[in-house]
């Protein structure tokens, strides 16, 4: 019988008395103990780690979204599309959670429904971070984490700065692409509305490529990044329909309705209605 190979001969570590291992470093006692369900329903399981694990990788998207809106704002273009195509890369994988939650049947899902009570995942707060984050500032949506002030700071804070798009028309105007003054000088805590003299900026991006090419990059990395967030709220409606169809959400929204009017939200309105126009 052929020995089993043993690690440690090719020079693996196989003792951690005292010393930091893989579950260390990753906390993952921590990780693997915090799914608690509250009923004996075998699929509850699969409804909590898909949430849970989305709520990782929206962490994950706000850090590398943060980091690319300070890169534009300091014209450091090169570090800030690499982090762009990463975020678009992270919305792909939650793209694809959804085809894991669709394996589970209206039948399964009603057995611990009940039990979740008014949560919904309309309420993540990384969500709603991202959004505003990006430039979708709806201050309708801080009331539901009035009851967690530390939340609610987080959220404002992030209303109070320029969104990723902000940073974009700026650097469009530093660069000599005239965005007008009223842009440039709105509030910032509302959200950007289509402005004509913005569509004949990136226009100007558009028809003449070879002569802004940092600007067209930019441009096609934020269109990245909301092709594949538009592909995730469409999974979502998708998911939610399959699973419950018409029946109101769990947060007390319509459910599909609600959700199909978010598909509507264009995060850089004036990049997907140049298109139009060249």
């Amino acid at each position: 019988m052929k020995k089993a190979f043993d690690p440690s001969e090719d020079g693996a570590e196989m003792s951690f008395d005292g010393r930091m291992s893989y579950g260390d470093y990753l906390h993952l006692s921590e990780i693997l103990s915090a799914q608690e369900p509250r009923t004996s329903a075998h699929d509850e399981m699969l409804f909590i780690i898909q949430h849970q694990t989305s709520e990782l990788w929206l962490k994950l998207a706000l850090h590398e979204i943060g980091a690319a809106r300070e890169a534009i704002r300091q014209d450091k273009l090169q570090p800030a599309f690499k982090m762009l195509s990463r975020v678009a890369r992270i919305f792909e994988q939650l793209n694809n959670a959804w085809d894991v939650l669709r394996t589970m049947t209206p039948s399964e899902y009603t057995q611990f429904r009940d039990d979740l009570g008014q949560s919904s995942g309309f309420q993540s707060h990384q969500y709603r971070l991202v959004e505003y984050a990006v430039g979708n500032r709806n201050a309708a949506m801080l009331r539901p984490h009035s009851h967690r002030p530390e939340i609610l700071a987080l959220l404002r804070a992030e209303l109070a700065r320029p969104s990723l798009y902000d940073e974009a028309l700026r650097l469009l105007d530093r660069r000599g692409i005239a965005i007008p003054t009223s842009v440039l000088e709105r509030d910032i805590s509302e959200t950007h509305t289509v402005n004509d003299g913005v569509m004949a900026a990136w226009k100007q991006v558009y028809q003449a490529p070879q002569d802004h090419w940092e600007l067209y990059e930019l441009a096609e990395k934020l269109v990245d990044f909301e092709d594949y967030f538009r592909r995730w709220r469409f999974n979502h409606v998708t998911t939610v329909e399959r699973i419950i169809g018409l029946k109101r959400g769990t947060g007390g929204t319509s459910g599909v309705a609600y959700l199909r009017k978010m598909i509507e939200v264009e995060l850089f309105a004036e990049l997907w209605q140049v298109r139009t126009e060249l």
